[in-house]
């Protein structure tokens, strides 16, 4: 078994350890070997592989397994340290798709830019990371991506990584998720090596943090980033950054930490649309096509799963993964009946219906207001404005009439209900921070 099948086979594990622990401990194991049942995994530090061992072992060996694999125990290895060695470098095993190095994260050797499919939502995203991974000079820094779940933040990220190291391989380059750099630089602190972790960290050439908002809070591992970031920037060194939100909207996030993520290139990548969401499935069927040979789809497939399945990226191709594995074990050609008989789960909770009252409840947490006021008589602006907002929300997100969403907001009238959601498509276009708030709501109603 190659790394490369380990890293499709691994995500099985995320929903069954939590995002967390896979990102802290299951991501960075890289499978070393598979021989005589005893499957070899290379970690940072021999206190990794014990509590990996101890917490996942039997996670991994049913994953491994249930894979086609035959492994009935898991040993951990650390690399000789003495070797020379480059953040995220191509190892003697680069034919299998391995792309990897024990101080950076895996790369996923199939988020390249070749397999990133562009379309409105997504160009402006793609063609910074385009001019990023060109390795010119520094004309804005740091690029910021932000987005949903599954919107391709962390595709362009590996593509850019990936992109620089044919470009130039003689570039320090370092990707890894904002809690490998919280777990190193806590290990670091522990272990008394805080120079070390200075010197990695300042000599590279590009940086490269994902989903940063994990290090909201967490008031040491801030401080220590943001001389990080400093040094870098001063030195003219490239930093890519990715969240779930714009760097004004993560809470708990230092203001001077805000700051400085705001003043390179800021890019948002926007919810699919159904033209892209059918070109990333059309894209994926063709691959999967030359893998399942004599396997036909019929017309009209992939424009139902385009229509049907707008949550996300991923989940679009994990459906897609599914029902071709699926039609291909059973022999049978992919149509429209067995596309919905084999997806039904993941068509039912596509269909999911947002209430009013869940609009509520999430608009009144965003403004941080009780629900009891912004449903209530008082006009004030601290509660009007929300109030509005999810008045405009209930229009554009569910099937309530004005008179029925009027009877959720205190019994008010249709016409107050008119008004407020026309106020709100006014304010959408002239007030930047309505828009943000309505994005940002409406996608954590999405999720």
């Amino acid at each position: 078994m190659t790394h490369e099948k380990w890293i499709e086979l691994r995500e099985g594990l995320r929903s069954s350890v939590g995002k967390n622990n896979f990102t802290n401990w299951i991501e960075p194991l890289v499978l070393a070997g598979l021989r005589d049942g005893v499957a070899t995994f290379q970690v940072r530090t021999n206190f990794v592989g014990n509590y990996v061992s101890q917490n996942f072992g039997d996670h991994i060996l049913y994953t491994l397994n249930r894979g086609g694999a035959d492994a009935q125990r898991l040993t951990f290895s650390v690399p000789d340290q003495s070797r020379p060695s480059t953040p995220i470098a191509a190892n003697d095993d680069a034919a299998s798709g391995v792309a990897d190095d024990v101080v950076g994260a895996p790369l996923d050797t199939r988020f390249t830019f070749d397999t990133f499919v562009v379309g409105k939502p997504n160009e402006l995203a793609h063609a910074a990371a385009r001019r990023v991974a060109e390795g010119g000079p520094v004309t804005f820094n740091p690029l910021f991506l932000y987005g949903g779940v599954g919107l391709g933040k962390t595709h362009l990220m590996h593509a850019i990584a990936h992109e620089l190291r044919r470009r130039q391989p003689h570039l320090n380059v370092l990707y890894l998720s904002a809690e490998q750099f919280m777990y190193r630089f806590i290990s670091a602190l522990r272990e008394k090596r805080m120079m070390d972790f200075k010197q990695l960290f300042r000599s590279v050439d590009v940086l490269m943090v994902d989903d940063v908002q994990f290090i909201a809070g967490k008031d040491s591992t801030q401080e220590e980033f943001f001389h990080t970031f400093n040094a870098l920037v001063d030195s003219h060194k490239q930093i890519i950054i990715s969240a779930d939100r714009a760097p004004g909207e993560i809470r708990d996030m230092e203001d001077r930490i805000r700051s400085r993520m705001q003043c390179g290139l800021v890019v948002d990548l926007h919810p699919t649309d159904y033209e892209l969401r059918l070109g990333i499935l059309q894209t994926k069927a063709e691959f999967y096509k030359s893998q399942y040979r004599g396997l036909e789809v019929a017309d009209g497939v992939m424009e139902f799963l385009a229509h049907r399945i707008s949550t996300n990226v991923r989940v679009l191709e994990g459906a897609l993964t599914r029902l071709f594995a699926f039609a291909s074990l059973v022999g049978r050609e992919i149509t429209l009946e067995l596309t919905q008989d084999c997806l039904s789960d993941i068509l039912r909770a596509s269909d999911r219906k947002i209430t009013v009252e869940e609009i509520q409840r999430k608009v009144s947490e965003h403004y941080n207001i009780r629900l009891s006021d912004m449903i209530g008589p008082k006009r004030v602006r601290t509660y009007a404005r929300p109030r509005q907002v999810a008045m405009y929300l209930c229009k554009q997100m569910t099937t309530r009439s004005l008179p029925e969403i009027g009877r959720r907001f205190g019994g008010r009238d249709h016409t107050t209900i008119m008004h407020g959601v026309k106020k709100i498509q006014e304010l959408r276009t002239t007030d930047s921070q309505i828009a943000d708030d309505l994005e940002l709501l409406r996608r954590a109603l999405e999720a």
